[in-house]
């Protein structure tokens, strides 16, 4: 019995096509990207990967974008596999770290590999979910660094959303992983059905099956203003509370009356995207406002049994800042908000109960799209407008897919229906466009970093780290022929490593002595070509010296033997001499330069008539006569000798050197001598031919290796490079993951820090953490005064300096320092209360645990980088700041 057909004995349900087909490459020993719809169920695949490792006794590590998702895999892979074979780490968390399946953050992974990680040892599988994340302009380079980096023994499994371009990121995998099978499905298992809300009535987008007519009546009724016709007649449970009053025509419906009517048509359970946390906790507001209850009774007591466990940690008077009786309000009713600036506790209820269909109708901002397992029936898009952190932006197709995927529950529902509700601004042909475009490609946000380049460079020198940068997708996109040609110098500079220690003698540096073999024969071949041009240069000048009747000796060649000169052949047209001779078996030739290899002397003269014709055989057999007595005298036979060229005695000096110096050599007596010399032979070759490889890539485009050379430049300049060698200060640089990497090993090289307390330590470290969202949260920060305000201004101007080094280098990596959560941090990790710390910092609470965190994972990193007098300190502020909310297990 296979191993997937005992894998798939434990589903209750028969596998998709492309499911079976990349689990069978999978067990065949290949890696696999698999691009399929959200919910397509991709992650099977994955899970297969985890069976195959467990089955194998090999370990299998499963990586997710975001913390929440590897939360919730872990959950799952724990209730398939037991709490004893499965971990997780994600810098929040860390549970059995040693297990066979471990689940962690993709950055989590790459940090292992820079560390060389023990537990990377007996890995067979990563599983890389949501791998095209890589395009995230933030965090996306960390998906590269571990595809270029893992061990080739390791298998990766890739699962991506639908992308135009699957083909050419499996061409880059297949490059740089080895036999990789790109399997595409652009099926739903549920099909998902477009419509626009118009009013209180929903119609339908398109009029075909294939999504290409739009919908005649609709682009009427938009046009016209009119009353659109109902989609489809049906109960649901009653129209909204409070007197809600039905209109007609064409107008934009309020978020309780959509909800409403995806009621009547049950639609529900529904998420509702809102791109703005205020909007999702306004709608959830408005729909408690207008009296909307979605749950029965035995609903709303299982919501507060579930919703009463799950907070049963938080103080009291912690749960009224955050608002706890509004919230568990909504959820009883079955609505709820879910984004980024809620409590993680209180989103992971969220995301429970509506698995569960306790919480109907959700009110999401897009970071809910990314992998979480909250499918439902409905998607409903507000606006196709969207903030993307610096201006409103249409939104894209790949994102409208993303976002739509979520409609349609396998294995619950027949159909999915994605809805848009219909604003002055909407153009259904529009929405069309949106729904029905399939090119979504995939680009790389792949640039080295200073503490990636701090890192490559140790472990393989600067070198081999610009070949392997020259294998990322980004510089495979920018010249895909590059990537090619970088991946064979790679495995070549392998093979040098492998003949390198094939040729290892133990008497001796073979190396040396294989230099000194080398040496001497290209002082052999030099002096060779010199004597051989300096008798060229001889035999040419004696050339022209012939006189017409001298008998010469032609050394070589096929008229060897004695001749005599019947034309010289000199000529302004030709560069050598070309002496025309009859030979001594009567053949009349033009000889060539080639024919004499040492100078030519004559052994006589005779006289060759004013009458002879070269023609006449006759008067080459009268001529050729006259050279019997020559033809084998002994004057023939000493030139001869004198053309085989010089004695030992005339041996060049250095030749002289060179073998005194072979035979003294402890390697010279060596019994394998000559079997490591092959190997040098061919260290010498493969060296050659992958000088010439690298002479072609850098020939060539080099966008990503120029980039890496420009770091390397700020960081030689720093004095945290010198040459291949990282200094002190490098090392503290590679531990440092921070995307403000070099300010803060800087801030520790200068010890701006040195001398602060817990509180004030954490406060500083937060400016290099906190990043606001937009420009609009910048005004005057509120700061301490004292030590943290001086110390922030030595780090701004720090910053200001490290700026300079970088135009120098015509590099742009490095933000100001943001003070913005600074004041919050200081109060926080000084025992302020949560109330206080909220209202003073004008924070969510969603946002205020993140940035704690960001803040304690920095300082983390701080404490592992710093002096032990630091070190405290650093472990003192995350004690300080991991405390009442921030300390709350997120783990479900």
């Amino acid at each position: 019995m296979s191993e997937l057909s005992a894998f798939a004995a434990g589903f209750p349900f028969p596998f998709d096509a492309f499911q079976r087909e990349a689990c069978v490459a999978l067990e065949g020993g290949a890696g696999v990207l698999v691009a399929a719809p959200t919910g397509a169920g991709k992650t099977l695949v994955g899970e297969f990967a985890v069976h195959l490792a467990l089955s194998r006794g090999n370990k299998c590590f499963y990586t997710t974008p975001i913390k929440a998702l590897s939360n919730q895999k872990y959950a799952d892979l724990v209730r398939r596999h037991g709490s004893e074979n499965v971990g997780l780490l994600t810098g929040d968390n860390s549970i059995n770290s040693e297990a066979p399946v471990v689940v962690m953050t993709t950055e989590v992974l790459r940090n292992m590999l820079y560390a060389g990680s023990s537990t990377l040892r007996g890995l067979e599988f990563v599983v890389m979910d949501e791998v095209h994340y890589l395009a995230d302009p933030f965090r996306g380079a960390a998906w590269e660094e571990v595809i270029i980096h893992l061990p080739e023994s390791v298998t990766l499994v890739s699962l991506s959303a639908t992308v135009s371009n699957a083909e050419e990121f499996g061409e880059w995998l297949q490059t740089v992983r080895g036999h990789t099978e790109v399997i595409v499905s652009e099926h739903r298992p549920v099909p998902l059905w477009q419509h626009v809300m118009v009013g209180d009535s929903i119609s339908d987008l398109f009029v075909d099956d294939d999504h290409q007519k739009v919908n005649p009546e609709l682009l009427r009724i938009v046009r016209s203003g009119g009353r659109p016709g109902d989609r489809r007649r049906g109960g649901g449970r009653g129209g909204p509370r409070g007197g809600q009053r039905q209109r007609s025509g064409v107008y934009t419906p309020s978020r309780a009356e959509v909800i409403v009517r995806l009621d009547r048509e049950a639609l529900l359970p529904a998420i509702t995207f809102i791109f703005s946390r205020a909007g999702c906790d306004a709608a959830v507001e408005q729909c408690l406002r207008a009296g909307l209850r979605l749950n029965n009774t035995e609903e709303r007591r299982q919501v507060r049994t579930i919703v009463d466990a799950a907070t049963s940690s938080i103080p009291e008077a912690d749960l009224v800042v955050l608002g706890y009786e509004g919230w568990r309000d909504g959820l009883e009713r079955g609505i709820a908000a879910h984004h980024a600036g809620m409590l993680p506790a209180f989103r992971e209820v969220v995301e429970t109960l509506f698995v569960k269909g306790l919480v109907k109708a959700v009110f999401a901002t897009e970071t809910l799209a990314l992998g979480i397992n909250m499918p439902a029936r409905s998607v409903v898009l507000e606006k196709l407008v969207k903030w993307n952190g610096e201006t409103h932006a249409d939104v894209t197709p790949g994102e409208y897919t993303q976002l739509t995927g979520r409609a349609g529950r396998r294995g619950i529902d027949i159909e999915g229906h994605a809805v848009v509700l219909w604003n002055p601004h909407l153009d259904p042909i529009v929405v069309a466009g949106l729904a029905s475009t399939r090119t979504y490609p995939l680009r790389s946000s792949f640039r080295p970093s200073y503490n990636m380049a701090i890192n490559l460079v140790g472990q393989m020198g600067r070198e081999r780290a610009r070949a392997l940068l020259e294998t990322s997708f980004a510089q495979f996109q920018a010249d895909r022929s590059v990537v090619s040609l970088a991946a064979q110098v790679r495995k070549q500079d392998e093979g040098l490593a492998g003949y390198a220690e094939a040729m290892t003698c133990h008497l001796g540096d073979f190396a040396e002595y294989h230099g000194l073999r080398e040496a001497l024969t290209a002082r052999e071949k030099e002096m060779s070509r010199q004597r051989s041009g300096d008798r060229r240069a001889e035999a040419a000048a004696s050339l022209e010296k012939l006189k017409r009747g001298d008998v010469i000796v032609v050394p070589r060649g096929r008229f060897a033997g004695v001749a005599v000169v019947i034309d010289p052949g000199v000529s302004p047209s030709e560069e050598d001499p070309r002496p025309a001779v009859v030979t001594a078996d009567r053949q009349y030739r033009r000889l060539a330069l080639a024919d004499f290899p040492v100078p030519v002397e004559p052994l006589d003269r005779v006289k060759v008539p004013k009458s002879f014709n070269p023609r006449s055989p006759q008067s080459r057999r009268d001529l050729a006569s006259t050279l019997r007595p020559y033809a084998d005298g002994p004057t023939h036979r000493s030139y001869a000798r004198r053309s085989r060229g010089p004695s030992a005695a005339n041996e060049d000096a250095e030749i002289a050197r060179l073998r005194a110096a072979i035979r003294a050599h402890p390697c010279h007596a060596c019994p394998e001598r000559e079997d490591h010399a092959r190997w040098a032979a061919r260290h010498k070759r493969l060296a050659a031919d992958t000088d010439k490889l690298r002479a072609r890539v850098a020939g060539r485009t080099a966008t990503v290796a120029r980039t890496f050379d420009r770091v390397c430049g700020v960081l030689t300049d720093l004095e945290y490079l010198a040459g291949d060698r990282v200094t002190p200060a490098g090392e503290r640089l590679k531990r440092l993951y921070t995307e403000l990497d070099l300010l803060a090993a800087e801030c520790l090289r200068q010890g701006l820090w040195n001398g602060l307390n817990h509180a004030e330590l954490a406060a500083v470290v937060s400016a290099l953490a906190y990043e606001s969202r937009s420009s609009e949260d910048a005004g005057p920060p509120r700061l301490p005064d004292g030590p943290v305000r001086e110390t922030l201004a030595e780090m701004v101007r720090l910053w200001g300096d490290l700026e300079q080094v970088e135009r120098r280098h015509r590099l742009d990596f490095l933000r100001e320092p943001d003070l913005g959560f600074v004041w919050a941090t200081y109060r926080w990790a000084n025992g302020r209360p949560l109330e206080t710390v909220l209202r003073d910092a004008d924070l969510t609470a969603g946002d205020f645990v993140r940035w704690c965190k960001q803040v304690i994972d920095l300082l983390g990193q701080i404490a592992n980088a710093a002096d032990p007098e630091l070190r405290a300190t650093a472990d003192a502020a995350i004690d300080s700041v991991r405390r009442g909310v921030v300390a709350y297990s997120s783990v479900t």
